[in-house]
């Protein structure tokens, strides 16, 4: 066993084989997924009846909502189409957001986190490179962020007009940024896939 709870199919006839464990990591927590296993591996098919969920298009209707509110009072004025830093922002949260892993989270439907029932420790990543937690997700999520703020300020500290003292504390700065949170970031790589011979710093 590698994983709680584990769901091991015993047919009438012969020894369980290898397509008689349910693979958990690999097909994920959905009852859809489960009950599919469990209809091809014994002819027993069991239906998976959901509530209706209303909130998608409910955030999706108030995020329309919004905009369409901010474009009526800005109509007089649209140049906030057009600015870059809005558009580079917005598009810089949708990369993080996804290079973090939350598709994959949608999709499989990880636990925030696991508790050890023995000892009572938390662990927010996942020991396996094959899955993840979804607090691991906002972890790598914070350090990319980390990563890219210190990237961005040392762009600004080359191409900034400002006295040469603010730009070397925004160089200083950004590189410690940059050193600190891509450490981290490896160290969470050496953790998930053992034998990774490469370290940087507190990894």
């Amino acid at each position: 066993m590698n994983s709680a709870p584990t769901f091991i199919n015993f047919p009438a006839k012969g020894k369980p084989k290898r397509g008689d464990t349910y693979e958990l990591q690999v097909r994920g927590f959905s009852a859809e997924q489960i009950a599919r296993w469990i209809a091809d591996r014994t002819d027993v098919n069991i239906r998976v009846i959901r509530p209706p969920n209303y909130a998608g298009p409910l955030m999706l209707g108030l995020l329309l909502a919004v905009i369409g509110g901010l474009v009526y009072l800005r109509r007089s004025n649209m140049e906030f189409l057009f600015n870059k830093t809005g558009w580079a922002f917005a598009a810089l949260c949708f990369v993080l957001a996804m290079t973090s892993g939350q598709m994959w989270n949608h999709i499989r439907g990880p636990p925030y986190a696991h508790k050890n029932p023995h000892t009572g420790h938390v662990n927010y990543i996942h020991g396996s490179s094959q899955a993840q937690f979804v607090a691991e997700t906002h972890i790598v999520l914070l350090f990319n962020g980390g990563v890219t703020l210190g990237m961005v300020l040392l762009c600004e500290a080359a191409t900034s007009d400002m006295d040469i003292g603010k730009r070397k504390i925004m160089c200083v700065a950004g590189i410690g940024l940059v050193v600190l949170f891509f450490s981290w970031m490896l160290s969470i790589f050496r953790s998930k896939y053992h034998g990774y011979p490469y370290s940087f710093l507190m990894s």
